[in-house]
């Protein structure tokens, strides 16, 4: 959870507010910062979806549940680290064929550390991707499932 804490000259989040001197505390909780991230994530175009597994369906549950909105189910798919003045960021996404994954993951990390940064006033250190899958148009099954394919025991190809 990052606390932003007038200390004089500014706040520990870097950002001067000559105007709010001794008027209180903010503190910004790690699912704002995870609520932001994800929703940076899906706003950039070839990204699919984020999450996987038991993360993606319990942020599909969560976020069509009376009273909670969609930035909730958005951070449940994002996992953040957050300090006084930083923040580190995790996400797993599956992506568009045909989207080339480098430049993705490009635009991933300009977009949420443009989010991030411009909301909390936190500087974004790091944004680790983990690219699991690619969606296919017209591969409407979902299955997640782990094959791989290939032969059942042989030894990787490739180290």
């Amino acid at each position: 959870m990052a606390d932003t804490e007038n200390l004089g000259t500014g706040t520990t989040t870097g950002r001067r507010s000559e105007g709010s001197r001794d008027r209180g505390r903010t503190t910004i909780s790690d699912n704002v910062v995870a609520a932001i991230a994800g929703i940076a994530i899906r706003e950039t175009e070839g990204v699919h979806s984020t999450g996987r597994g038991a993360s993606k369906a319990l942020g599909a549950v969560a976020g069509r549940m009376p009273g909670s909105g969609g930035s909730s189910a958005a951070g449940r798919t994002v996992k953040v680290e957050v300090g006084e003045k930083q923040a580190a960021i995790d996400v797993d996404v599956k992506v568009e064929y045909g989207t080339p994954i480098h430049e993705l993951a490009d635009r991933i990390r300009t977009n949420v550390t443009d989010a991030v940064e411009t909301m909390t006033g936190l500087e974004v250190v790091e944004i680790n991707i983990v690219v699991f899958d690619v969606h296919i148009p017209g591969d409407d099954d979902d299955d997640d499932s782990d094959d791989q394919g290939g032969s059942g025991g042989s030894s990787p190809r490739v180290r």
